[in-house]
């Protein structure tokens, strides 16, 4: 999808959302926020980035013996990309971590193996809040249009899951893959899948950063919960372990850059759906996506600062 239409959709779903709630009406929302609670919801964005930054260094033990950056140079590339990927749909922040560690003499099927291994994590993180949250509070969600989502979810991981630790599954993957008319895609899809099955002998690390990332995914609810708090927003905190999550993985769907249209209509369809008023529902969304903005806002200094990492030299 090119660069014109993602900002067309952007634009589109943001101008039909505002055409349903008046703009004033969200700025009266937001008028009087209390900036502790503001407060409190930037600390828990840096915690949460920090997270972040830790797991994906974990993810780098399958790469080949020898080949791993300096940790300085690790930490940049990761950090940069966030502030890249603010400006582009949601897997262009993955695109540019990947082709920047490569980069830095980093197999390139290694570099992405780790990136999506990354991603994949973070879904299943996502599931497990999810999935956990709707057992405790079944009997508070109204939405039927959740389950759907969680069941993508799902299927997202357990087709990972057995391309990493099935090689039969691994073996079938790349014989499609070898089918490929484009032969350089081809090949490049063949050793991405061989940097995944890497995975499958470093159980303990993936379970390290999966339990880091569901402390993430706890971490965003509590910085969406704070940001409620702080414009009044009555919703108690159970829905918010079942709304954010799926929210989360709506704006991970790259037609639009930084979830900018479809975190506002997410906002609005499961916020509103929980009898919150439409004008809270979407200023709630633009407080969440400015947040994500100032964890991006280390990433730009270190960008400014020539953050584009340098190859290394041999």
């Amino acid at each position: 999808m090119s660069r014109f239409f993602r900002l067309l959709i952007a634009v589109v779903l943001t101008a039909v959302i505002l055409w349903k709630v008046h703009p004033g009406d969200v700025l009266r929302s937001t008028a009087n926020a209390d900036w502790t609670w503001i407060g409190a919801a930037v600390a828990l964005v840096l915690l949460d980035r920090t997270l972040m930054a830790y797991r994906w260094m974990v993810l780098l033990c399958a790469l080949t013996p020898g080949s791993r950056p300096p940790f300085t140079s690790v930490l940049r590339i990761f950090f940069v990309s966030t502030f890249v990927g603010t400006f582009l749909p949601s897997v262009g922040g993955d695109l540019y971590r990947a082709y920047s560690l490569s980069k830095m003499q980093v197999n390139a099927a290694e570099s992405a193996a780790s990136v999506l291994m990354d991603r994949v994590l973070g879904v299943l993180s996502l599931l497990i809040v999810c999935v956990a949250a709707l057992a405790a509070a079944r009997h508070v969600v109204s939405s039927a249009l959740v389950f759907p989502a969680v069941g993508v979810a799902a299927l997202i991981c357990i087709v990972a899951a057995f391309a990493v630790f099935s090689a039969r599954a691994a073996t079938f993957a790349q014989s499609l893959a070898t089918r490929i008319p484009n032969g350089r895609l081809a090949r490049g899809s063949v050793r991405l899948i061989d940097g995944l099955r890497r995975y499958a002998h470093h159980s303990a690390a993936l379970a390290n950063v999966l339990m880091m990332s569901v402390l993430v995914q706890v971490v965003r609810v509590l910085q969406a919960y704070c940001l409620g708090l702080a414009i009044g927003v009555d919703v108690p905190l159970p829905l918010y372990f079942v709304f954010i999550p799926v929210i989360v993985l709506i704006m991970q769907i790259p037609v639009a850059p930084s979830g900018i249209g479809t975190s506002q209509a997410a906002f609005l369809w499961l916020f509103g759906a929980a009898g919150v008023p439409a004008a809270d529902a979407v200023a709630l969304s633009i407080l969440f996506v400015a947040l994500g903005f100032v964890g991006n806002l280390p990433g730009a200094l270190l960008y400014v600062a020539g953050g584009r990492p340098e190859p290394q030299r041999t």
